[in-house]
């Protein structure tokens, strides 16, 4: 599946300090990577409904994570699925009346240009469980050849028992299991199944369902099957951070580890990811976003009507990526008029180094800070921080009879460094390379 194009990033001299993440596993921080290159799978979009700020904040937190990984020196390998066939992207063509197929390719050709207009880095590998059938077949063979597979009624179940260490990731008691298995796709309650919590494996064709034929028969897989394949097919048995919503620590993560633990024991013992990275949820009016509620803020819809892309970006960079929150108007107008102060700031700097003053705040603290802050759990609000008090010293320092105008100091970080224009400069790439907002 094609992605969507990368921009272009200025380099920076030096290198970030090594990137800290909260591993959701082990409950603390840890090295993000470990292994050379750094790998990263992200669930991605089911697309009957894209982009919703949800989605933008989620993508936004892991374009964060490549950014300061790649900024500390370290090659990124990034992989990120589309559940391109599955049943909330059936109900959704059913009930408007459109072929499942034409709605999931118009929704991710707006996922794809809503991720480029908020310049979120593509990933390496972008791939469609269609197109990855074949992949999703081996992978479950494996799972059969190890005798964790049982049919009831022509639906293939992964029993949770072949695990040992099912659990381990939400450390959830069984009840809670239950619960968010029947609230988030599963089937708890299907009579007949070994284990209420035994997720679908492959689900035998149904009338008017997509189908693909397979050695379990005509049908199409399961969900957390699905990323369990494609992760370890494109990143290996084992890499470094599996990452998306809290939503998805259970069932999901936790079901598609087990999987890849069961396919993949010949492997070794550590298999699957290192750690286990997770966004928090965006509410409108306290509620959760979600297609049911009917409460979904589309980022192709504020940019129709006229909102800067780089608003969007820094609305969603003051809250912290795990972080629950609560997306408001209000929200936007302040992100739309710090852009305008950091872009006031560069312009006023960079007229003032051509020879309009000399006082510019220097722009090597500011890049430092920022990947302080960036390698400590991508602390983006902290990292926004440094940049709202350089540009507010650069507008007073330029503020016609202020002190700071005609004193010489060099504000934040001491004395003037000696090259207004190259402080500038620096600044503004910091901000576009690290932070991915465009001055």
């Amino acid at each position: 599946m094609d992605c969507w194009p990368a921009a272009s990033l200025p380099g920076l001299p030096g290198r970030a300090p090594e990137v800290l993440i909260w591993d959701t596993a082990s409950g603390g921080l840890a090295p993000a990577a470990q292994g050379r290159p750094a790998t990263l799978y992200a669930c991605g979009i089911t697309p009957y409904d894209a982009t919703h700020i949800g989605h933008a904040s989620t993508y936004i937190a892991w374009d964060l994570l490549v950014r300061a990984l790649r900024d500390s020196g370290r090659e990124v390998r990034y992989a990120q699925n589309v559940t391109d066939v599955d049943d909330p992207l059936l109900e959704r063509a059913a009930r408007d009346s459109r072929e499942w197929r034409e709605l999931a390719d118009r929704e991710i050709d707006r996922y794809r240009m809503d991720m480029t207009a908020l310049r979120v880095l593509p990933p390496d590998y972008l791939i469609g469980a269609v197109e990855a059938l074949g992949v999703i077949e081996e992978f479950s063979g494996a799972l059969a050849a190890h005798g964790a597979l049982y049919d009831l009624d022509g639906d293939v179940y992964f029993s949770r028992a072949a695990d040992p260490r099912f659990g381990s990731i939400s450390r959830l008691d069984r009840d809670a299991m239950a619960a968010l298995s029947a609230e988030r796709g599963g089937d708890p309650g299907r009579v007949g199944k070994k284990d209420p919590l035994d997720p679908l494996v492959w689900r035998a064709e149904r009338p008017g369902e997509p189908a693909w034929a397979s050695r379990f028969g005509p049908g199409r897989p399961g969900w957390h099957v699905e990323c369990a394949a494609i992760a370890t097919h494109y990143l290996g048995a084992t890499f470094d951070v599996q990452a998306g919503g809290t939503d998805l620590i259970f069932p999901h993560h936790e079901m598609s580890a087990s999987h890849a633990r069961v396919a993949l024991a010949d492997q070794g013992a550590d298999v699957f990811a290192r750690r286990y990275a997770h966004a928090g949820m965006v509410r409108l009016d306290g509620e959760k976003m979600s297609k049911s509620l009917g409460n979904l803020v589309f980022v192709s819809r504020l940019r129709v009507a006229g909102t800067d892309p780089m608003a969007i970006r820094l609305a969603i960079l003051t809250h912290h990526y795990r972080q629950e929150w609560d997306w408001t108007d209000d929200g936007l107008t302040a992100a739309t008029a710090r852009l305008d102060r950091w872009r006031m700031a560069v312009a006023l700097g960079s007229g003032r180094a051509a020879g309009l003053g000399e006082v510019v705040p220097p722009g090597a603290p500011v890049l430092a800070a920022i990947r302080e802050r960036l390698a400590a759990d991508l602390d983006a609000p902290g990292a926004v921080a440094v940049v709202d008090a350089w540009a507010d010293a650069v507008i007073v320092a330029g503020t016609p009879g202020s002190a700071a105008g005609t004193s010489g100091s060099g504000g934040p970080g001491g004395a003037a460094d000696g090259d207004p224009a190259g402080s500038i400069a620096l600044v503004r790439d910091a901000v576009d390379a690290l932070l991915g907002v465009a001055l």
